[in-house]
């Protein structure tokens, strides 16, 4: 996701740091050593000296030759409000019984509804734009069409565990939704865990993934203040595991190495009365990076790392 826009506002410029996992990261994984070897096999870091910006970018769909997606897709519903889709209830697993909230970020069609998404919506501390196009890589590759994929790869391995799983959107809606209306999405379903997946738009070199926390917001119709401590223990789950399954390591260019960055300007974290995180899986505008996002077989390693994050945190 491109940090300008509704739900991203660009964070202060930090030195960007780069080198081995940090021990809170390393310990939370035993295997992640492992994962950055994998990582620097594929890859590496990328260059040093990224501002931690992005590149403004309004995205249309994917360009002739960008990756198809591999999950099924939805025909669009005309209606803007319809409700998430749910899987049914699982007849038995270790998670029978809870509740898991995947939000793809974005929606395929924004780029056609400007006047709808760029109307300012409350997140309790001010108001923000509903929601943006979200970024692409250069070759086109949206970002929408990157976490609906994930997502559906998400819900299927989360199925398999016995949650009941619902997306905040499935392609099934013209636009949307809103960042405030993805919280209440979540609130709503009383979901014992929700993520936030997305890809950056920051400038090429700059590498990795992290993850989004929720910091301690009392302001306004926001108050995290009861979900900070299990949103920061669901996001190491994700973290860790995440290193562990796709071998990318935490970013270079935002956070302390840890691949955790805590957030109080996201309406979808300020609003969310339940745990909840968004990652950044990596960054769309960097070309090692993008040829990971548009890999098939890479973002299946990407929703199975997210998905055992949250088993693993869902089972304690």
């Amino acid at each position: 996701m491109s940090y300008v826009g509704p739900d991203f506002e660009p964070p202060q410029p930090r030195r960007p740091r780069r080198g081995p996992l940090t021990v809170a990261l390393a310990a939370l994984v035993p295997g992640a050593l492992l994962g950055w070897l994998v990582y620097e096999t594929v890859g590496g870091s990328g260059d040093d000296g990224g501002s931690g910006r992005a590149t403004v970018r309004s995205s249309s769909p994917a360009a002739s030759g960008a990756p198809s997606d591999d999950a099924k897709k939805p025909s669009a519903s005309p209606d803007p409000t319809g409700t998430p889709s749910a899987s049914a209830p699982a007849a038995s697993g270790p998670l029978k019984g809870k509740v898991v909230v995947v939000d793809p970020g974005h929606n395929p069609g924004n780029f056609q509804h400007a006047s709808e998404i760029n109307r300012k919506v409350d997140i309790g501390t001010n108001s923000k734009e509903c929601d943006t196009t979200g970024t692409s890589t250069n070759d086109g590759y949206t970002e929408a069409r990157f976490t609906l994929d994930v997502a559906h790869r998400m819900r299927t391995l989360l199925e398999k565990q016995g949650a009941t799983v619902k997306l905040t959107q499935d392609g099934d809606r013209p636009f949307g939704p809103c960042v405030d209306e993805r919280a209440r999405i979540g609130n709503q379903a009383k979901a014992d865990a929700v993520v936030s997946i997305h890809a950056d738009g920051s400038g090429a070199g700059n590498r990795g993934f992290h993850v989004i926390l929720p910091g301690a917001v009392h302001s306004g119709a926001a108050d995290t203040r009861a979900i900070v401590g299990p949103s920061r223990d669901l996001g190491e789950h994700v973290a860790g595991r995440f290193v562990a399954v796709t071998g990318s390591a935490p970013s270079n260019y935002i956070g302390d190495g840890n691949g955790l960055v805590t957030r109080k300007d996201l309406g979808g974290l300020n609003l969310s009365t339940v745990p909840k995180v968004f990652i950044e899986c990596g960054n769309m505008r960097d070309s090692k990076d993008a040829a990971l996002l548009t890999s098939g077989a890479w973002r299946q390693k990407a929703a199975q790392g997210i998905s055992e994050g949250i088993v693993s945190f869902l089972r304690g």
